[in-house]
């Protein structure tokens, strides 16, 4: 399976798929670490994430995948959501929770 194959397998098979610099308990980066606080306060407390520091194809892969440069990544019910600025955006506009009713 290539790494694309295995990305949209992972991403459609999840309702809600957090591609991260380290895990939800223990991020390692500023980005990722606010990115799995905003789904925490959504109420969001079962979601699959993807620590790309463990395997450098599926940190590369991502990037190609999503045609989106940086990570942390969303992903919801298979589609591309955004990064950090975007998803701190529709957090405070109240888009994000709307989004998340249908996965929670």
């Amino acid at each position: 399976m290539s790494v694309q194959d295995q990305i949209r397998e992972q991403v459609t098979s999840n309702p809600v798929v957090l591609y991260m610099k380290g895990t939800p308990q223990f991020p390692q980066c500023g980005f990722s670490a606010t990115v799995a606080q905003i789904l925490k306060l959504c109420g969001l407390q079962n979601y699959a994430s993807v620590n790309v520091l463990a395997d450098e194809q599926i940190r590369q892969g991502i990037k190609e995948y999503a045609n989106w440069p940086t990570i942390p990544q969303l992903y919801i019910n298979g589609e591309f959501v955004g990064g950090c600025d975007i998803l701190r955006e529709m957090y405070e506009n109240g888009e994000l929770q709307e989004m998340l009713k249908s996965v929670k």
